[in-house]
């Protein structure tokens, strides 16, 4: 795939979501001037992190979570981070920033703590986690762009989130990573970059040895039809959760709510044409349909959505921990349909049973679901479960490979 495709795929492959009824008038704040050159991050400067290892920052957060059983059930389940963890996870984050400009500055707001607190402080558990801040293309550009509107200010230059998280992870790796394995994830505008970082920086090249492997959640990584290679030229998708060196995408959408027509999810660019958006069930590698483990936000707007849950038991106390788990309530199936490829998710409801029938995590925009969007909101979360498990295995399968 070419440089070309690679920087079109990393500046199209979505955002986190729109919000509801927000206009042009918030996105005209003037930003960097046309074409100028910004100084580097140091990220030698550890308030140049969002998180970092023993710190107490917005991975340090509460992963209690109410498990519910079919019954109604209540159990809590508690958590830990392991500060011993034998692997480390990389991080970048989706589109959240609501900075006035098109690129965001380096101050961690109550967006970019939020999404960490939903998509990566849980694996803290088995891997030491680090998120660098970028400058990343903003969501009140993202807004503008997607409302016909003019893009606020000028446009920096080219790319400047992936220079930012260029020199974050040669920063890790020339300080912090003293030859231990290391996980990338990315979700939206987050796995796009990271997408762009591994065909440049990682496969094919001596680092690629550290990859146990990559999550590039909620973008359409482009793989032969069929096949497990494509973008990436020695880094295939995974097939086992003891297999390392090799990536996990997909983009989620519910069963009964499929891709429509306009949908910017679950396909390759049309510069592709032998090519297909790969789909990979973090809980079932080698395909087929399984249940997903996952952790929901129990109360409030997750990342944006104007969705508020409902009563998780119906007539049943309040829940007070942060995340839910539903055993049984969602199941997932990478399918191929109409041209798309995608995890579908479906919701096993029973109306007989006192839990809920339904989950938040639609894209709405004035009190209409934006289907194009599926559930993107919620990609990681519909299986955090299982990506905490691939973590543990994968980590496990590459420190027992070292041994060798």
């Amino acid at each position: 795939m070419t440089r070309k495709l690679l920087a079109l795929l990393t500046a199209t492959t979505g955002a986190l979501a729109l919000a509801a009824g927000v206009g042009l008038a918030q996105a005209q704040t003037p930003a960097q001037p046309q074409g100028a050159v910004l100084a580097k991050n140091d990220y030698a400067d550890k308030a140049s992190w969002l998180c970092w290892p023993g710190r107490d920052d917005a991975c340090a957060g509460d992963n209690t979570t109410t498990v519910i059983q079919a019954d109604g059930a209540l159990a809590v389940e508690t958590w830990a981070a392991d500060p011993k963890a034998p692997v480390d996870c990389f991080y970048v984050y989706p589109t959240v920033s609501n900075d006035p400009g098109v690129v965001s500055d380096m101050t961690a707001n109550a967006e970019e703590r939020r999404v960490v607190e939903q998509q990566l402080s849980r694996l803290g558990a088995k891997c030491r986690v680090y998120a660098p801040l970028y400058r990343q293309f903003t969501l009140t550009a993202l807004r503008a762009l997607v409302t016909g509107g003019a893009l606020p200010g000028g446009a920096p230059r080219p790319n400047t989130g992936y220079l930012d998280v260029v020199d974050a992870w040669n920063h890790y790796l020339a300080h912090e990573n003293d030859g231990r394995g290391v996980v990338l994830i990315g979700h939206s505008q987050g796995a796009g970059v990271l997408t762009q970082l591994i065909a440049n920086e990682i496969d094919g090249k001596p680092v690629q040895d550290k990859l146990v492997s990559a999550f590039l959640i909620g973008t359409n990584l482009p793989v032969e039809k069929g096949g497990k290679t494509g973008t990436f030229k020695s880094i295939p998708l995974c097939e086992a959760a003891d297999q390392t060196g090799c990536a996990v995408a997909y983009v989620s959408f519910r069963a009964d709510a499929p891709p429509p027509a306009n949908s910017r999810f679950g396909v390759a660019p049309r510069q592709a044409p032998n090519m297909e958006a790969a789909c990979v069930n973090p809980a079932a590698l080698a395909g087929g349909k399984a249940d997903l483990h996952a952790y929901l936000a129990s109360a409030g707007n997750l990342l944006g959505s104007s969705e508020e849950p409902q009563p998780w038991v119906k007539g049943g106390p309040a829940i007070e921990t942060p995340f839910v788990s539903a055993p049984g309530l969602l199941s997932g199936a990478c399918v191929r349909q109409d041209g798309f490829h995608y995890l579908a998710v479906t919701v096993n409801a029973d109306p007989s049973d006192p839990r809920t029938d339904t989950i938040a995590g639609d894209v709405v925009q004035n009190g209409v679901i934006a289907k194009d969007w599926g559930l993107h909101l919620i990609d990681v979360n519909l299986a955090m479960g299982d990506i905490v498990g691939l973590v543990e295995s994968q980590g496990a399968a590459w420190l027992a490979s070292r041994k060798n």
